[in-house]
């Protein structure tokens, strides 16, 4: 798993997620856009989070994330998650270089 450089800053962070009001895209693939890592914060239950080698590519990797841990998606990674128990809860924090154009003008995380 990937992990946040140093001289990133958290700009944006998700309302926290439970199963009957999570965003639809999150369930199927996504990715974020050049410079933006996701951090996937599981606050309760379990959460399975699906790698893929590119938008239409197999599944590179399968991580199951626990209530209390945390988890990292690189920048213009084709991911997924699924929820694996009915209580769970998560959030999603990103990150970008304290000197970028996405942090100074709070852009989009995602490609358009």
């Amino acid at each position: 798993m990937a992990s946040i450089p140093l001289d990133y800053v958290n700009y944006k962070s998700t309302s926290v997620f439970e199963i009957n009001s999570v965003p639809k895209m999150f369930l199927h693939l996504h990715n974020t856009k050049a410079g933006v890592f996701g951090q996937i914060h599981v606050l309760n239950g379990e959460l399975k989070f699906y790698g893929f080698t590119d938008r239409r590519g197999e599944i590179e990797q399968e991580l199951i994330i626990k209530g209390g841990e945390v988890a990292v998606s690189p920048p213009q990674y084709w991911h997924k998650v699924e929820f694996l128990t009915q209580d769970t809860r998560f959030r999603v924090d990103f990150w970008a270089h304290k000197d970028s154009e996405i942090v100074a003008q709070n852009l989009s995380e995602r490609d358009e």
